[in-house]
């Protein structure tokens, strides 16, 4: 049997990926099945001199760049592939971490006074503004983008439903979470590759008969798992 990899992340994102992992896994059975939809939309505050933009995702990069032309504020960012989009729409980016709980300690601890405003989408995993208004930090929040759920495809519980390994990247607590709650215990083994601890801590017990977190949240830590999965598949489809 070919192996077989699931991707449920977003379009454009889970084409690209798809078409990516043929590449690096020839004869691989790849199955592209979104879990999300990516709308645009929403309102932001009027902006006040000297504020800071936290992006925490490409999606809040490209919602806010939607919603505004103003391309002057620093952003405070989470994640190399979010910094490197925001740099691409033209902002200085003055702070990296690898993930929301890093930003949060950097920005709470760091002589970075703001005020700061989140561009974010309507399900975020971790209460940025919240955590900094706590330390004491004017901050607010504006919705750029929504994630909405979609249905898994039926080709995609048809491939959970079989005998062979499915290999599932997972890269967002949401997607996680939608995820188990629409295929339930697939009948396939399923081996995840979660990107962070936060998206393995989604995934009910019993309902994954193998899960590896990247030790990094990002694209290539990511890979390393799924290349470390896909030699676990072989071994147990030869058994």
């Amino acid at each position: 049997m070919p192996l077989r990899l699931l991707i449920t992340r977003p379009e454009p994102a889970a084409t690209r990926f798809a078409t990516e992992l043929r590449a690096e896994f020839p004869g691989a059975e790849v199955l592209v099945s979104p879990l999300m939809r990516i709308a645009y939309g929403g309102t932001l505050p009027a902006l006040v001199p000297g504020e800071v933009l936290i992006f925490t995702s490409r999606h809040g990069v490209e919602g806010f760049c939607r919603l505004s032309s103003r391309r002057d504020l620093p952003a405070c960012v989470v994640g190399e592939a979010t910094a490197a989009e925001a740099r691409q729409h033209g902002f200085a980016v003055i702070a990296v971490a690898e993930d929301a709980e890093g930003l949060i300690g950097r920005l709470a601890t760091e002589e970075m006074a703001g005020p700061f405003l989140h561009a974010r989408g309507a399900h975020v995993a971790a209460d940025i503004v919240g955590a900094l208004r706590q330390a004491g930090h004017a901050a607010r929040e504006a919705v750029v983008y929504d994630q909405q759920a979609l249905p898994l495809s039926d080709a995609a519980r048809t491939m959970l439903e079989g005998d062979a390994p499915v290999i599932l990247p997972l890269m967002s607590p949401r997607s996680a979470v939608l995820f188990f709650d629409a295929a339930g215990t697939p009948r396939a083994p399923l081996f995840v590759a979660a990107i962070s601890r936060n998206v393995a801590a989604r995934i009910p017990e019993g309902k994954a008969a193998h899960v590896s977190v990247a030790t990094t949240p990002d694209a290539c830590a990511l890979r390393i798992v799924l290349n470390n999965l896909v030699k676990h598949a072989k071994r147990v489809e030869s058994h």
